[in-house]
């Protein structure tokens, strides 16, 4: 909607607020025209869609905290327990138990191949170099898992790994913090088994 808007020149309208539909009226181009009628349509179509999907989203968080709240049994006591946490909220620790923990999965290093959270090495003759991450395997873990370490970075700012991770990516690139980050995934995953 935005780029609709900033190909005919209008640049300070906001079409994700609530009353926005109304106001497409009154909306002017730097000439001075009213918008095509076309746009105008185009527009209070993709609005009206905004507004279902918002609302579609806010039914199924409602519906979670509605099963969250009526059963104390396995997985959503798993949930509650992993959203007390800082830095968890509700949306992932659903994931987590939905996803990994209700996996069996034999070791720390399982649970990386499964998130795809493993190095792609390249090996050519004697050379052997990291391309970065694998990206074999469940995306939404992975997203999810990366994710939830910026946060942790954010929320728990004076822990160890945090400390950890700004002294090794303190003049790093983009490319590289996110290295690191899913480096101190693994670090986190360490210090929990006792290794170091």
């Amino acid at each position: 909607m935005k780029a609709c808007l900033v190909r005919l020149g209008i640049r300070n309208f906001k079409p994700t607020l609530r009353h926005a539909s109304e106001r497409l009226e009154t909306l002017r181009t730097p000439e001075g025209g009213p918008l095509p009628p076309d746009t105008v349509a185009e527009m209070r179509r993709d609005m009206a869609r905004l507004r279902l999907v918002r609302e579609q989203i806010r039914e199924i968080e409602a519906a979670r905290l509605q099963r969250l709240q009526v059963s104390e049994s396995g997985a959503h006591s798993m949930v509650k327990l992993l959203a007390r946490i800082i830095s968890v909220g509700i949306e992932t620790a659903d994931m987590l138990v939905h996803e990994i923990l209700s996996r069996q999965l034999r070791a720390r290093r399982a649970v990386a191949r499964y998130a795809g959270l493993t190095g792609a090495p390249d090996e050519s003759g004697k050379r052997r170099r990291e391309k970065g991450l694998a990206r074999a395997g469940n995306a939404r873990v992975r997203r999810g898992m990366i994710q939830l370490a910026w946060r942790f970075l954010l929320f728990q700012k004076g822990s160890a790994l945090a400390q950890w991770f700004h002294t090794r990516a303190a003049d790093a690139r983009g490319v590289t913090r996110k290295t690191m980050i899913v480096a101190s995934l693994g670090l986190r995953r360490d210090k929990a088994h006792g290794r170091t």
